[in-house]
């Protein structure tokens, strides 16, 4: 337990590229079949072995063998997204994505979400315009469990989609998009865009998840159609990297997907890039936005089109950096908003290049599209250097090392790339494109499809604001959906329910689960520099990279309760030059080297986190040394800084999450507790805020006493400590007074509070209490116990929720770890006419947990915890995770050991202990953020002992 927090404490919270080299195809059976072995090559100096051979129903395979870690990852990608429905049949891809995890003939319903994550696992999937990916990262003993499950997804799910399963499922997805799009301020902007920017029957005319309307209409004989016509093994690819052994894995991969049957052949994609014969201007008073928007976007070009390369990097120009031009004129000349953005999207048929800007509150959007065309001319007439584009391409290289740092990635390239250029090795090809890039190119690009072109431009403003959308705009025509009580029946599946079953060669039950895996920890080595920080490393040589954190006790912790929100406002400004470098010359000598520099406040720390190539490690430390010691303190950026962030204060005013997220804390540890009040302050806080706040943190509360420095990668402990001596003697240690709060007291009687966000779609639930500092020796027990509770989507509130009832698209529970006083949470977005029933079935879930905690789910979240070991610790950013543990937590360098020697002494009545203790439904409150004229009365319906309306802000509303 960390001292400085037990003595305050008074009374008791991929997109990315690689590279592969290729060998000759060799024939070694009459399954056609290509072996990639590792090799150099002048136009790479890392590849990666794979072995591709087509099974014969037509399923792709790519095998790829990494024994790193005990680990196997599955990546599925079927070549059907949104672009192959038809107009009033939108939505299925999405949908079929949905279904596909619920059961299949042999497979029971609800094992895929709940048994993979029992296994130690973890799954998910996703939609796109042009493709479905299903994928799984699991333990290797769970590789064979992990087959069965996916072939049976792929061959044998459609017998098993009954109308009730069609039904609920459609309330899932109901649900998802109320949660995506309808809930979400600016949430209908890419569908306005696409609706207009492709003709009708265009395949990207309508949105991945289609409409509510087209979805409530589906029959079950569509959906079986369109399943028969996309679903088949020869319209997919499927991926398995990690620790296998090839030849076995062909075996099993020929037993389980080797009979599916073949589907109807299914053609490719033509290249449909489209054109407008003039520019459409469109608006939206949108309910939940606090701030006017616009975007801009033109038609481009399909993926791998040679000019959209040029494109892309045109994206970046235009708005990222100090010189960029967009940022330039909007931003630093202007004034008009925090930022701009500018980026090209190309899909498999067609593309798009965006300019967005969300402008400060009030602005005029005439005034934004006027500053647009300026910032465009200011880069027609000066373009830019050649070291802008040496910057873009600087960044590939990091990013290629990074996109493979996980088997999971791996396997995602590989699929992607196969699927959609033909082959794993047409990535050489890409990246080799993205490095041939010239000026010329991208300004040739500029003119052909941006410079006096025709676009779509929309302005989303806030509800009664109409008059800040760009004058002439006609209205979008966006459709919302009414919340009606008792829309929707309730549907309860049958597990037992009984549907025509295919013949297959051998029964195909459940396989049994391999040799357990060992879990070798990695091994971590301490050491303190004189100046009193503590460094932490793993050595980890797979990749050329390194990964370092620097992490500073205090934070927003440290922040006065007044000037909350000072901690994060320095965080942003350290990175904004450095008394030697102007903001402009300090991301250029980052760019150059392709390294990554961030800072970023928390609750109770401040973090420099640092990503590089190991040869550029020493120039990006040196870096990091001087946003450290030499800060810029320039007024101007403050200021601008201070703007942006009211800007985005005022934003989250219009967003149901945000509101919850920021109350609940208030709720939680109380409005005189700093931890009451969020990191970034709130709107008064920060108005209050000067620069002599900001440096007088800095110099009070940044000192090495209270730091750690944390390293992961292909660099070894003595080389660290050698290159720290210069941080070591120049950064002196002093003191730091740590303030004092008292926690709320808590009552015995739970609870509810409601805010009130008109005509929301979706109830924000969250529930919570406090529990315990961090270091507390129960935490861990607590995180255990939770697990059954919420811990994912195996776990009750999931299963309960979404699988049994559809109320949601997704439940959890979990402790919110703070060195000061950590929180149990539990949170739900459920449609807004369950909000009742689903708060009544929360609470009950808590009520009763204790009694109901049986010795299965005893010895279930065992097992969980000791598998779940196994891919923890794969990547960098994970290994910096456990050392921040070490350190954060005072937690000995073998904690990952001495937990599982905990584990195993727990028995069945230890977790009950647990639950009583910590998981007490009396000390639980309950927030709700959702539409009081529809749903606040119903509310009262329910056994609380009190029910509180509150403002936005987390205050009373007075009667």
């Amino acid at each position: 337990m960390n001292n400085k927090y037990t003595k305050a404490l008074i009374a008791t919270a991929v997109s990315s590229v690689f590279l592969l080299s290729g060998c000759q195809s060799t024939d070694t059976s009459d399954t056609a079949q290509e072996t990639h072995a590792s090799e150099t090559s002048e136009s790479s100096n890392f590849s990666i072995p794979y072995e591709k051979y087509t099974l014969d129903n037509g399923l792709k395979v790519i095998l790829h063998q990494d024994k790193s870690d005990p680990i196997v990852a599955i990546a599925t990608i079927f070549h059907v997204g949104s672009s192959r429905e038809e107009p009033g049949k939108t939505g299925f891809a999405h949908f079929f994505e949905h279904m596909a995890f619920n059961n299949s003939e042999n497979v029971p319903l609800g094992a895929n979400r709940k048994m993979i994550g029992e296994l130690g696992g973890t799954r998910n999937g996703g939609t796109w315009n042009d493709g479905t990916i299903y994928y799984e990262v699991v333990p290797k003993d769970a590789f064979e469990k992990l087959l069965w499950i996916d072939s049976d997804r792929m061959g044998y799910m459609i017998n098993t989609v009954t109308k009730d399963a069609l039904e609920r499922e459609k309330q899932v997805v109901k649900n998802e998009k109320r949660q995506r799009v309808d809930n979400r301020p600016y949430g209908h902007t890419g569908g306005v865009i696409s609706s207009h920017l492709y003709p009708e029957d265009h395949p990207y005319n309508w949105s991945v998840i289609g409409s509510l309307e087209d979805l409530q209409n589906a029959t079950l004989e569509d959906v079986k159609k369109f399943y028969a016509k996309y679903y088949g093994p020869n319209n997919a690819t499927l991926v398995i990297a990690g620790d296998i052994d090839i030849q076995e894995t062909k075996s099993l991969v020929e037993k389980w997907f080797g009979e599916i049957a073949q589907g109807q052949p299914v053609g490719s994609m033509e290249p449909r890039p489209v054109s407008l014969d003039k520019t459409i201007s469109l608006s939206h008073e949108d309910n939940f936005a606090k701030l006017p928007e616009i975007r801009l976007t033109f038609p481009t070009v399909e993926q791998y089109h040679e000019d959209s390369y040029a494109l892309d990097a045109l994206g970046e120009i235009l708005s990222q950096g100090k010189r960029a031009p967009l940022y330039k004129v909007i931003v630093e000349d202007k004034k008009l908003a925090p930022g701009a953005s500018a980026y090209n999207s190309s899909r498999e048929i067609a593309g798009e290049f965006t300019i967005r800007v969300r402008a400060n509150a009030g602005t005029d959007l005439d005034q934004v599209k006027s500053a647009i065309d300026e910032a465009l001319g200011k880069f027609e007439e000066e373009g830019f250097s050649e070291k802008d584009l040496q910057q873009i391409k600087a960044r590939q290289e990091t990013q290629f090392y990074n996109g493979i740092s996980s088997v999971l990635n791996k396997a995602f390239n590989l699929a992607s790339y196969n699927e959609y250029a033909g082959s794993p090795d047409f990535l050489q090809k890409d990246i080799e494109a993205i490095k041939a890039v010239t000026k010329k190119d991208i300004i040739d690009a500029y003119n052909k499809y941006i410079n006096d072109k025709h676009y779509v431009m929309t302005s989303f403003v806030p509800k009664g604001q109409l008059e800040l959308a760009v004058e002439g705009s006609k209205d979008a025509g966006v459709v919302e959906e009414k919340i009606v009580q008792g829309a929707e029946k309730e549907i309860v599946l049958n597990d037992n329910e009984d549907f025509p079953r295919t013949k297959t060669s051998f029964p195909r039950n459940e396989p049994p689960l391999g040799k357990t895996p060992l879990l070798t920890p990695p091994q971590v080595w301490d050491e303190t520099l004189n100046n009193g920080m503590r460094v932490l490393g793993v050595e980890h040589n797979e990749l050329p990279l390194v990964q370092f954190a620097l992490r500073i006790e205090g934070g927003h912790y440290l922040d006065k309760l007044e000037k909350s929100g000072v901690a994060y406002i320095l965080s942003e400004l350290m990175m904004e030059g450095t008394k030697n470098k102007t903001p402009e010359e300090l991301e250029d000598a980052i760019g150059l080297l392709g390294a990554s520099i961030s800072v970023n406040a928390g609750d109770e720390d401040i973090v420099i986190t640092s990503n590089s190539l190991k040869r550029n490690y020493a120039e990006t430390l040196s870096l990091v040394e001087e946003i450290l010691l030499e800060p810029r303190f320039d007024s101007d950026e403050f200021e601008r800084i201070k703007k942006r962030l009211l800007t985005g204060l005022k934003q989250q005013e219009g967003d149901a999450q945000a509101i919850a997220s920021r109350v609940s804390k208030k709720l939680l540890y109380g409005e005189d507790h700093i931890l009451g009040i969020p990191t970034s302050g709130t709107l008064e806080t920060v108005s209050a805020i000067t620069l002599d706040d900001v440096k007088d943190y800095y110099y009070q509360n940044i000192s090495p006493s209270l730091a750690a420095f944390h390293v992961a990668g292909d660099i070894d402990q003595q080389a660290v400590v050698d290159s720290l001596q210069k941080l070591e003697s120049a950064w002196k240690a002093q003191d730091v007074t740590w303030p004092q709060y008292q926690v709320k007291a808590m009552d015995n009687e739970p609870d509810l509070y409601f805010i009130d966000v008109p005509d929301a779609k979706q109830s924000v639930i969250m529930a919570g209490q406090l529990t315990f500092p961090g270091g507390h020796g129960d935490y861990n027990n607590l995180v255990y116990a939770n697990d059954r509770l919420g811990g994912g989507s195996s776990a009750r509130l999931f299963q309960l929720l979404r699988i049994q009832k559809g109320y949601t698209y997704g439940a959890y529970s979990y402790v919110s770890r703070r060195e000061s006083m950590s929180a149990l949470m539990a949170q739900t977005n459920v449609r807004a006419n369950v909000t009742k029933e689903s708060l009544d079935l929360l609470s009950n879930e808590f009520e009763k947990y204790e009694d109901t905690f049986t010795q299965e789910d005893f010895e279930t979240t065992k097992n969980i915890v000791i598998k779940r070991q196994t891919r923890e610790f794969e990547t960098l950013g994970s290994l910096l995770g456990m050392l921040e543990d070490i350190s954060r937590f005072d937690l000995p360098l073998n904690y990952l050991e001495k937990e599982q020697e905990e584990l195993a002494s727990l028995s069945l009545e230890d977790f009950k202990n647990t639950i009583n203790q910590y998981m007490d439904p009396k000390q639980m409150d309950y927030l709700v953020v959702g539409d009081a004229e529809t749903q606040l009365e119903r509310l009262r319906e329910l056994d609380f002992d009190t029910l509180i309306q509150l403002d936005i802000n987390g205050n009373p509303v007075s009667k």
